[in-house]
């Protein structure tokens, strides 16, 4: 079924329940960066495969927004079909909600899958489409009636993450946020967040690809730490969870829990990181409360053991990309060698380390101008062959027990233009401008990206993404609150926090 056959469908589907728009989002239950599969609506209903855009569908329309760093790649993905790339933060854009409005009658009907937007979002599209009393409907899944061969949901076994590697115990980590519960008087504190899970639990699984985490929600109050996860996933650990005083509950019961509490209870949870359909089943007796994530700077703030467990993982990293350079450079032009094998091949050597689980997000093996792509990705039907020529743009890492790796290199395979060794230069310099930064206490990224861009600036040259992000342990090779980039962000630096270092030219 062709792109353009999947949008008729769910347009008929609009038409017989009466839906003006419909939006579809990047998102799973978790606001997941990158989810599983089961849940890439828009990659099912366009074709695009970033890991970040929203589509808005009407009778006569189907747009698809998305930022900078996809810009080439949804014009490629695009082509041929219903969809318009609209993109996100040019001058001249409008936002989604705000063309949703627009575009959207009078008293119009609008419809989403409510477990796959924030409740941040939401609110802001709420707010957009009662300007024009359009009514929101947030309990229709149209996408999934009409795909057939829809992945399904992992059932992976969760398992323990040994304290040798993560430093502190999970009863240590529960005190602290009820620490901060106590201080803040809240009573009930909602983490969606997969991430947050897993590193609060000691835990690990293999739900989101390359990610380390489990599909499941926690409540954590006074008297209870609730899990909420499908039994036949954690069946594994149910004995130490409950030496540990956690409580098991069935994955879909967070609004039942929450509603059992009594009256007045105040229930906090990260606004952008939790999604609507959720958050509007709490009932009106409870006090909601926006809050942002408590464990994710705890999180982000790496302990003594973590930090000597990440120095010496990015060692026995390091020795495996000079191994593959080696190899690479030794046998281009000689064997034939496409973008693919690149990612098979960094599988194989860093797959014999005995802490190693698997990549750390999909390799970016980008040969030439596939490179002007950020994301770009390799496939079956599209691919290059790498000569001994040019430039070859290696973005890859690892997950091991003992840490979570990130490494961005260009290699240079053999005769190189004029131009393309001063981008190379004004990278590197750039790179090395930022790593000798020295700066005070309290300061954020967006005051230290300056640094790396001056030589590109210098030279009227820019690019749009963010020069550094935090890195997870064993978990999401993005991790907040800290990055560096041009966005405002109010997450100080603080001792522990680790980023990349990864400014570019595309071109």
């Amino acid at each position: 079924m062709t792109v353009n056959e999947r949008v008729d469908l769910l347009r008929g589907l609009m038409g017989e329940k009466g839906i003006d728009a419909y939006i579809v989002t990047k998102f799973d239950p978790h606001m997941t960066e990158d989810s599983p599969e089961h849940y890439n609506y828009v990659k099912f209903i366009s074709g695009f495969t970033g890991s970040n855009a929203t589509v808005l569908i009407t009778k006569d329309e189907a747009l698809l927004w998305t930022d900078g760093r996809y810009f080439v790649q949804a014009h490629r993905q695009l082509k041929g079909t219903y969809f318009k790339m609209q993109k996100e933060n040019s001058p001249k854009s409008v936002d989604y909600k705000t063309y949703a409005r627009d575009i959207t009658p009078q008293n119009g009907v609008m419809a989403l899958n409510g477990a796959t937007i924030s409740v941040f979002e939401a609110m802001g599209l709420i707010d957009k489409l009662s300007q024009k009393d359009i009514s929101l409907q947030i309990d229709i899944d149209l996408i999934g009636g009409i795909w057939e061969d829809r992945p399904e949901l992992s059932n992976n076994k969760v398992f323990i993450h040994d304290i040798k590697y993560a430093g502190e115990c999970r009863q240590e980590k529960i005190s602290r946020v009820r620490g901060v519960l106590k201080e803040e008087s809240i009573d009930a504190y909602v983490i969606s967040s997969l991430d947050d899970i897993a590193w609060l639990f000691n835990l690990r699984g293999n739900d989101v690809p390359n990610n380390t985490t489990f599909a499941s929600y926690v409540v954590i109050t006074q008297e209870d730490a609730a899990l909420f996860v499908h039994s036949d996933k954690i069946s594994d650990c149910v004995e130490e969870l409950a030496g540990s005083h956690v409580t098991l509950k069935p994955y879909d019961g967070v609004p039942d829990y929450l509603n059992s509490l009594g009256k007045d209870k105040i229930i906090a949870f990260d606004n952008r990181r939790s999604n609507y359909l959720i958050y509007s089943k709490i009932s009106s007796g409870h006090k909601v409360r926006d809050i942002k994530e408590i464990t994710s700077e705890m999180k982000a703030c790496k302990n003594k053991v973590e930090i000597e467990n990440i120095k010496n993982v990015n060692i026995r990293d390091s020795a495996y990309m000079v191994r593959f350079i080696k190899w690479l450079k030794e046998n281009v032009g000689k064997q034939e060698i496409t973008e693919l094998d690149i990612s098979e091949k960094l599988i194989e050597i860093r797959g014999k380390d005995k802490n190693y689980l698997s990549p750390s997000f999909k390799t970016i093996a980008a040969y030439m101008g596939n490179a002007a792509m950020m994301h770009y990705s390799a496939t079956e039907e599209s691919y290059s062959t790498i000569k001994p020529e040019g430039f070859l743009l290696v973005d890859s890492g690892g997950q091991y027990l003992d840490g979570t790796t990130d490494v961005t290199r260009t290699i240079v395979l053999g005769s190189v233009s004029s131009e393309m060794k001063r981008d190379y230069t004004l990278t590197l310099k750039s790179n090395i401008s930022l790593a000798r930064a020295v700066f005070l206490k309290g300061v954020s990224g967006v005051m230290l990206d300056m640094l790396a861009r001056q030589p590109m600036w210098n030279n009227l040259m820019d690019y749009k993404c963010g020069t550094g992000h935090g890195i997870g342990f064993c978990l999401n090779v993005h991790e907040g609150p800290q990055n560096i980039s041009t966005r405002v962000i109010a997450a100080p630096f603080k001792e522990g926090m680790i980023l990349s270092n990864e400014p570019g030219v595309y071109r």
